[in-house]
């Protein structure tokens, strides 16, 4: 399958919405939640004026024109918020794309962004249940922090 990593553009950020759901670990014997979810306070830091500070960062993986998953960085008090100088990372693919390595290559071209803008290291949550974070630690993420459900990762550039 050709893909292809970009950097995404402004009338793109909308699409963050579709991804910030996409994004929410969901057991295989759980119900979804409705999309109105990604509306609560918590979840919009990841999203909210994207492209409005100046550490907003995003790559998109694209097929034939069409978007499959974004990735993207800003520093905010989220879930993997560690301190004011690293940047939380998100990251989804549309279920259909998932498990073909485009998540991976995704997440070395943002390190490498992030290296190229002299961050120091970057932070991102992970449900301890989600089958991604081992995708995580294998491209350097460490475990820093926990707590019943999820880590605390870091991956030092």
């Amino acid at each position: 399958m050709e893909y292809a990593i970009r950097e995404m553009t402004v009338p793109e950020y909308p699409l963050l919405s579709d991804f910030l759901y996409e994004a929410i670990f969901i057991p295989d014997d759980i119900k979804p939640p409705s999309r109105n979810i990604i509306c609560s306070p918590e979840l919009q830091v990841y999203i909210d004026r994207f492209g409005s500070l100046k550490d907003d960062f995003a790559l998109v993986a694209e097929i034939e024109g069409k978007i499959i998953g974004a990735v993207w960085i800003r520093i905010m008090y989220d879930y993997g918020h560690i301190d004011d100088e690293t940047p939380s990372l998100a990251i989804s693919l549309y279920k259909e794309y998932r498990g073909r390595g485009i998540g991976t290559e995704m997440m070395k071209e943002m390190l490498s962004l992030l290296k190229t803008h002299n961050y120091k290291r970057v932070s991102l949550s992970v449900q301890k249940a989600n089958y991604a974070a081992e995708m995580y630690r294998k491209i350097g993420f460490d475990i820093v922090r926990e707590n019943e459900e999820e880590w605390i990762m870091i991956c030092n550039l």
